[in-house]
Parts: structure tokens; sequence; C-alpha cells
């Protein structure tokens, strides 16, 4: 299903708080609980969001699962009850009190070093390109890129690909990444935290706007729900939607009042 032909998710609140099971959220941040901006340190939670999550975090369990890097997230957030999961899924760190904790490829760091070395000093001539390093990724933002240029960027991501197989290439909203090519993604992150928090009968929920929430919204076909957020029309696995993070928020608002 294209994702403007998804019911509201605000019409679905009775339904998921009628649910046996018990409820577990996870959470995209950049355009879901954020707007989504040019530079990604702009990227701000606003106090009534930081509120609405605080609120539904002493309710049920709450994961924010990101494509940022997993501290920048947390200090983005800056929640401490809350479990985070950075870099697209390969840098876990449970709720509070959890002890749970996982990274996933840690021999391709210093691989990834040194493509970021690469590439910076590629695109450094390149006006409103960024190159923006996480623990386990290295994200080249072109969104304040003009058009002409984008050839330069492409071709400078493929010159540091060509030499570092345990790299891939994957893209999202005005960004190329480079990650560790293993098989691994923000689904697979959910579903290994699910098990390890003993959330395994929980129906858990995903809000999310980008491709790579596309993997979660596949892992919880059978166990939850996917929540598309945005006005793209797309095909999507996920079953429900929301316009923006004003929609998101009264969406968690209710959640949390109720739950």
């Amino acid at each position: 299903m294209t994702s403007l032909a998804l019911p509201s998710a605000l019409d679905s609140v009775d339904r998921l708080l009628a649910l046996p099971q018990r409820l577990a959220m996870f959470l995209d941040y950049d355009g879901t609980l954020s707007p989504i901006v040019s530079r990604p340190e702009d990227a701000v939670l606003s106090p009534e969001m930081r509120d609405t999550i605080r609120t539904l975090a002493c309710r049920l369990p709450v994961v924010i699962v990101s494509g940022r890097g997993r501290r920048n997230v947390s200090d983005m957030v800056a929640i401490e009850e809350l479990g985070y999961v950075g870099s697209h899924g390969f840098d876990i760190i449970g709720p509070s009190g959890s002890n749970v904790t996982r990274e996933i490829a840690s021999n391709a760091l210093p691989i990834l070093d040194d493509a970021e070395a690469e590439l910076r000093a590629a695109l450094e001539g390149i006006p409103g390109a960024l190159v923006e390093r996480k623990r386990f990724g290295i994200a080249v933002h072109f969104r304040l890129v003009a058009d002409g240029a984008f050839g330069r960027i492409d071709q400078a991501v493929r010159n540091a690909l060509a030499p570092r197989p345990d790299l891939r290439r994957a893209e999202g909203k005005k960004v190329i990444e480079l990650r560790p090519d293993v098989d691994w993604d923000k689904g697979c992150a959910v579903l290994w935290l699910l098990e390890e928090l003993g959330l395994g009968d929980a129906h858990a929920i995903h809000l999310g706007d980008d491709l790579t929430d596309e993997t979660v919204f596949t892992a919880l076909a059978d166990q939850g729900t996917g929540i598309f957020v945005g006005t793209d029309d797309r095909p999507t696995a996920a079953t429900l939607r929301l316009d923006d993070t004003r929609q998101v928020r009264e969406f968690l608002d209710r959640i949390a009042a109720s739950a």
C-alpha cells in the first residue's frame, strides 16, 4: 500500500490501547520527533515533545531508533530513561537499568576512519556539502548543495567505496551513507531489543519517516504496528500514518494518557 492511502494512527489509538499485549514504543528522531532541517545540528527537540516522551516513558518502554550516532541522538533527546539505537541499528543501549548493550561491526571502525578522511578532502570545495561521522557510519548530506554539484558528490562516494568492500552505500532523504556491509539494520536491532528486554510478547509500535524505517515496519509486520510519518506518497510496509511531528506528539500524548 502507498503511504497516503493509509488510515490515520490518530483514529486507531483506542484500538491499540485495547490490545491484550503490553505496548512498547520505538521512535525515529529526524522527521518524526523533530522536523527535517537543512543541518543535522539544527534538529532540536521541542520542550513540549520532550515532556511528552518523558511522560510516555513512565508508562511503557520507549526506545529512540535513529540513523544518527547513538551518543548524538541521546544528547539531543536528553532523557536518561530511554533506550537508544544509533547508526541505523549498529549501536544499541537499552533503557536505564537494563544493562543491555551491543555494537555491530566494530572491526569496520578503522575502515570508516579512512573513508571519512578521504570524503572530507574530496568534498571540501563543494559549498553546502556536509560530512557527518557517526560511530558506525558516514553521512554525506547534500540538501544545501546546488543541483549541478551532485555528480561530484556521487563520484566521491563511489571513489571512497571502491577500495573498501567492507562498506556499503545506502540512501535517505538528501543524504548518502556509508555503513559496514553486514546483514543488520534498524529492524534487526528492534527485534533483538525486544527479546533482550523481555518484551517478546509485547505489541511494538514504530514511528518513522525514512526509507530505513521500512526495515522496522517489515520486521514488526506480525507482532506490531508500523506508523509512517509524513506526506510523501510512496510504497510502505507501515499500516498507519501521521502527517507530521504535531500529529506525532498528539498520538503519543493520547497513548501516554491511557496506557
